[in-house]
């Protein structure tokens, strides 16, 4: 190849910094790609994907290069091949590398095919040399990281893998230019006999193999603070399951008391429907139940209750069959039944009736919690619908169903309560459709769902915001 004018070698450059960013921005788009990259480890089906995504669109760019003149910013193959040699290793990096030449040596450019497989092999040992971190904190900004490596050493001397990764990209990309000099008929790189000209190709280089790095390390912690996220969600769904638990066991407890002398026949059936309670909830519950497994648990609850109450206190149940198989957060009704029982109907000297009702509506698990008690006073009544919206004076049990509603499904979920003084309270909860088929719950799986319910309550927001 003949001598390159300097200023086609700059310019060049530029583009090459916009081939490298336009294409690193576009794989980071494709959710298969994304999850090939953050793989902490992958088959080898796995990273022969990884390295065809990264390589196909960057063979053409170097077909484009040998066919079409003065296009020489679209082949950064010698940056591609360093790229997958510190993401992917050496043996996969020289497979992508070769084909990476392919064009090249199609076009009597035979050196390419070996430059290609020795840069891959070097940078392939430094991936491995390297921790993922010092690969993934890699910066293009080559003054900023002389300085910071300058003030480093100064205080305390060592080894900065960052700094010997860029003098190894620097190093390499001076002796590719050395090469295309000296066989500009069989290789292709850029070179200059200027040695301003020349040192800016050799700092370019470590730019355009950085700029993907950071666009790509950019997803990568946006997965961390996922991650973050969904373990935070479950440590708040642990502390509010734990907070649901005493409040029960302390109230069932002082019914018990208040039998024990009076009926201790009844007070030792309590006792086992306690027992069966309290053997449900000592084992690892998982953050979501099937509707049957909820209803199942809350009839030892009102069995108690109907023993406490007698004649006072009826149950009625209106569930309908399509429901039993979707899955709802754990410990959900009891909360709300004690809430009816003890606010409503417990003031009322007749008593009253509950009633469980759950159907299907617009695609939504609708559940509903009413008693005919005596409601609540106007000032602690409030008519208006209001999403995920519950009164402090309606209860510690009531608060934390609302409290775990809006953490496990947010902007997805509902709460409503409507209290009319002396004439009963209903609350009424609408939450997505989620069956046991989805296998988001299966063996164990609960983390899975959170997460996938929280990236859904993202994206509802999302739509919400840009309608507004």
């Amino acid at each position: 190849m003949t001598q390159v004018d300097s200023k086609l070698i700059l310019i060049t450059l530029l583009v090459e910094l916009g081939v490298a960013a336009a294409v690193s921005s576009s794989l980071a788009r494709s959710d298969s790609f994304k999850l090939l990259l953050l793989l902490k480890s992958r088959t080898m089906r796995q990273t022969a994907e990884l390295v065809a995504w990264i390589c196909v669109p960057l063979v053409l760019g170097v077909w484009v290069r040998v066919t079409v003149p003065n296009f020489l910013a679209a082949d950064i193959s010698f940056e591609t091949t360093i790229l997958l040699g510190i993401l992917v290793g050496p043996v996969s990096a020289m497979v992508g590398g070769a084909a990476l030449a392919i064009p090249a040596v199609l076009h009597h450019e035979y050196w390419a095919l070996p430059v290609n497989l020795a840069v891959a092999a070097i940078a392939g040992g430094f991936g491995r040399f390297a921790t993922a971190e010092e690969v993934w904190s890699f910066s293009p900004m080559i003054d900023l990281s002389l300085y910071h490596w300058v003030t480093r050493n100064l205080r305390r001397p060592h080894l900065d893998r960052q700094i010997l990764l860029l003098l190894l990209i620097a190093g390499m990309q001076f002796g590719t230019s050395l090469l295309g000099q000296f066989y500009p008929q069989h290789f292709f790189e850029l070179h200059s006999r200027d040695w301003w000209v020349e040192l800016a190709i050799c700092a370019t280089a470590p730019i355009v193999v950085g700029i993907p790095l950071k666009i790509w390390n950019a997803i990568r912690i946006e997965q961390k603070l996922e991650e973050q996220g969904r373990l935070l969600l479950e440590a708040r769904l642990d502390a509010l399951q734990r907070q649901i638990n005493p409040h029960f066991l302390f109230n069932t407890l002082n019914s018990i008391t208040s039998l024990v002398r009076s009926e201790p026949e009844l007070a030792r059936e309590m006792i086992v429907k306690l027992a069966n309670i309290l053997r449900v909830l000592l084992k690892d519950r998982e953050a979501f139940v099937p509707f049957r497994e909820e209803l199942a648990f809350t009839d030892d609850y009102l069995d108690i209750e109907v023993v406490r109450f007698g004649a006072k206190l009826r149950v009625v149940k209106e569930i309908a069959e399509e429901t039993l198989d979707i899955v709802v957060p754990g410990m959900l009704l009891q909360p709300l039944l004690e809430n009816s029982i003890k606010h409503g109907l417990e003031p009322r000297i007749s008593g009253g009736t509950v009633t469980l009702r759950s159907r299907i509506e617009d695609e939504q698990l609708v559940i509903e919690v009413e008693d005919d008690g005596v409601g609540m006073a106007p000032e602690r009544n409030d008519p208006s619908v209001v999403s995920g919206l519950i009164r402090p004076g309606t209860g510690i049990g009531v608060r934390n169903v609302r409290e775990r509603m809006q953490v496990l499904y947010g902007e997805l979920a509902a709460v409503k309560i409507v209290s009319r003084p002396g004439r009963g309270t209903k609350v009424t909860l609408t939450m997505p459709v989620l069956n046991e088929e989805t296998n988001l719950w299966a063996d164990g799986q609960a983390g899975q769902a959170i997460s996938h319910l929280f990236a859904s309550a993202v994206k509802a927001m999302q739509g919400a915001g840009s309608k507004g």
